[in-house]
């Protein structure tokens, strides 16, 4: 991230008010109300002899009048967009504290310190391995499965270490699967704590802060 560097102005002038600071300041543009009062006065004054050419200036205000809509229309879609956005933060925001199930072949420790995920079979298991390793290739935890039907299989593991230590994670989700065609590659999840929300700049919609890294809300599989 690149953060913004302060610099101290050397402008002479800048601790001076200009006198017509606190005024109005002059526009060189004109409204929709501010044109048509120029239409009528010039009308009201025109010489009879010469009159002026009307169609021009009826055309320029039907002109002005098709962007001044088009103004109205862009801005009422950009508060429309800014309340939707609102909306989707706040319903992210309801989600922290709690428990996201994600995708993904790493685990980490929840609020109370166990680990826990699911592994999705497409097809029927006849042995089903499960295992926790550490950084140092080392299985701090294995449940085996056997004659696993299709579907969604839960794991969990209290994440308590041989020594009575706390395991402190991150452990990696190593599945050996094997079924009646031979080796499986069953997909993976894990459930992470939801930590906070991100508001990305632009509109753009929130994301989710875990203890995996950001989430995208649509990418959350289930939340408990």
């Amino acid at each position: 991230m690149t953060s913004a560097t302060s610099t101290t102005s050397t402008n002479p002038f800048a601790s001076i008010t200009p006198p017509a600071a606190s005024a109005k300041a002059a526009s060189s543009s004109i409204d929709q109300a501010g044109f048509l009062k120029l239409l009528t006065t010039q009308m009201t004054q025109q010489d009879p002899t010469a009159p002026m050419d009307t169609a021009t200036m009826v055309q320029q205000l039907t002109e002005m009048s098709t962007v001044s809509g088009i103004t109205e229309m862009n801005q009422s879609l950009k508060d429309m967009t800014t309340e939707l956005t609102g909306n989707r933060i706040g319903d992210a925001a309801s989600w922290i504290g709690k428990k996201a199930l994600v995708e993904s072949s790493t685990a980490k420790p929840l609020a109370d310190g166990s680990y826990a995920g699911e592994i999705a079979l497409s097809s029927d298991a006849t042995s089903m391995n499960v295992s926790l390793v550490d950084a140092n290739g080392n299985a701090v935890y294995s449940q085996t499965f056997n004659g696993q039907k299709a579907g969604v299989v839960d794991f969990s593991w209290n994440g308590k270490l041989p020594d009575g230590t706390q395991s402190t994670g991150p452990l990696k989700v190593v599945v050996s699967a094997t079924g009646a065609s031979g080796q499986m590659t069953p997909a993976t999840a894990t459930w992470a704590t939801v930590t906070g929300v991100q508001s990305p700049a632009g509109g753009s919609a929130a994301q989710l802060t875990t203890s995996l890294g950001t989430v995208a809300p649509t990418d959350v599989l289930s939340l408990s």
